[in-house]
């Protein structure tokens, strides 16, 4: 489809304007799958998790991919990353409310499995990937989505978040805030869930040289927040 204005840029894809009320988020590279990712969206979403509408992005013309193609509901309000540098929500708050994100995905069934101790994952849940709307947070970028168990769900997050805080910064101490907001109620993390988030932060090809240094201290921080 025709591409409007650009509005938005992330590590690894594009946001444009694609009529009133929607956009059309544009992988620079095919390294998923856009179609099957929206599949997930519509899944959620049908089980009441707040998450943008989706629609298909139409015909295939030698510039469109399916696989790369993602158009969505354009959402009106800032990332809670925003919020809190904004001082429009406090970190505390911020991890707060991932935490009742993942508690609330975890109840959503999964839509493969027959395992009941299966559920749909988000793997990349943290403030940057939630919108504050008027309607309350909406939960975006579900590229990683799988289904599994949920303490990877929340071992992901736990460690996206020490890993700024172990890093310093001007976001170190807020980030060390939601991380001890997020694991308030530490049941859903796993020593298996810790482990595996670990195994694939070090393996992911996006990581810089200085977030993959910071993972052993961000595994220590969140092991004294568990105690």
């Amino acid at each position: 489809m025709l591409t409007g204005r650009l509005i938005g840029t992330g590590r690894t894809a594009d946001v444009y304007e694609a009529g009133a009320g929607w956009v059309l988020r544009r992988d620079r590279e095919v390294v998923g799958d856009a179609a099957a990712e929206g599949a997930v969206m519509e899944h959620v979403r049908a089980h009441g998790y707040p998450v943008p509408r989706v629609r298909p992005a139409g015909p295939v013309t030698p510039e469109t991919d399916p696989r790369r193609d993602l158009v969505m509901e354009r959402l009106a309000g800032p990332t809670m990353l925003r919020a809190c540098l904004e001082g429009a929500l406090t970190p505390e708050e911020a991890g707060g409310t991932l935490a009742r994100l993942l508690r609330l995905l975890h109840r959503v069934p999964a839509y493969r499995s027959a395992d009941p101790g299966v559920r749909v994952l988000h793997l990349d849940l943290h403030p940057d990937n939630v919108i504050l709307t008027a309607d309350g947070p909406r939960v975006i970028d579900w590229s990683t989505a799988e289904e599994g168990d949920p303490g990877l769900d929340w071992g992901m997050s736990a460690v996206i978040l020490a890993q700024v805080a172990a890093g310093g910064g001007p976001m170190g101490d807020p980030a060390g805030a939601m991380l001890g907001a997020l694991l308030a109620d530490p049941s859903g993390l796993t020593p298996g869930g810790l482990a595996e988030a670990l195994r694939r932060r070090a393996a992911n090809p996006t990581m810089s040289r200085d977030e993959v240094a910071a993972l052993p201290a961000a595994e220590a921080l969140i092991r004294l927040r568990l105690g």
